[in-house]
């Protein structure tokens, strides 16, 4: 009887979102990661880009920064624009493979970067923007205040993620979709299928749109805003750093 070959075990992390699990578990998904999210999104995943594209508004002579990056699909495509983007994740794994799909688009690089604790001077960013990377923050109000602190006074914070919707049919259709269909579509698709369902907990654990919106106040931001994108699965927040008096 031969040996059989031993399986490492998938990298899962918890709620309790210790970094090294995390980015251990976005370092295995890397390479099939966007694949796998337009597969699960059903393709609105795009739409999502494209939204935080627009709240963005990127223009040329910007220097933006664009946190839990993945590969970099959300970066190239503030990018076009001609602004300045720095791709900041704190998954290696990510960063490797964002750099070598995306590493020849001269206005775009890319950092290794913890968001609690980012390697960047004080108000060195027009904007800030992060997506679907903030619930996966072990504590997301200090990250909250380090983006304020590297943006420029009067610069804005754009974070998209996956929130709740306020409709109690499209709340029990999403749910009925996380918990019976995603697993089985991950499965099929990704190589950490135990990845979402980490994915899975983290939504249900994070606040909804309100709630994150006085967070935001809280860390020191201002204008606060937010809009709902497909029926509230996702929601867009946008905000602003106070200007400095003399900005004002």
């Amino acid at each position: 009887m031969t040996d059989q070959p031993s399986r490492t075990p998938s990298t899962r992390a918890d709620l309790g979102k210790d970094p090294a699990r995390v980015s251990g578990m976005f370092d295995e998904v890397a390479a099939a990661y966007d694949r796998t999210n337009t597969v699960l999104s059903l393709g609105n995943d795009k739409l999502w880009r494209i939204a935080t594209t627009r709240a963005v508004a990127p223009r040329r002579g910007q220097r933006i920064l664009d946190l839990a990056a993945g590969t970099g699909a959300s970066s190239v495509s503030l990018a076009r624009s001609g602004a300045e983007v720095v791709a900041g994740d704190f998954s290696a794994g990510m960063i490797a493979e964002g750099k070598r799909r995306h590493g020849g688009i001269p206005n775009l690089s890319f950092v290794e970067a913890d968001a609690t604790a980012l390697p960047f001077a004080d108000e060195e960013f027009d904007t800030v923007t992060i997506s679907f990377g903030l619930r996966n923050v072990n504590d997301p109000e200090k990250a909250l205040r380090e983006m304020l602190r590297v943006t420029k006074p009067g610069g804005t914070l754009v974070i998209c993620e996956f929130s709740h919707p306020p409709a109690a049919l499209m709340r029990g259709l999403y749910r009925f979709y996380n918990d019976r269909v995603l697993p089985i579509v991950a499965r099929a698709f990704s190589s950490n299928a135990a990845a979402y369902d980490y994915l899975n907990e983290s939504i249900r654990d994070w606040p909804d749109q309100r709630t994150l919106a006085g967070r935001m106040r809280e860390a020191g931001w201002d204008q606060v805003a937010w809009r709902d994108l497909s029926f509230g699965i996702v929601a867009l927040h946008r905000a602003r750093k106070p200007a400095t008096p003399d900005q004002a």
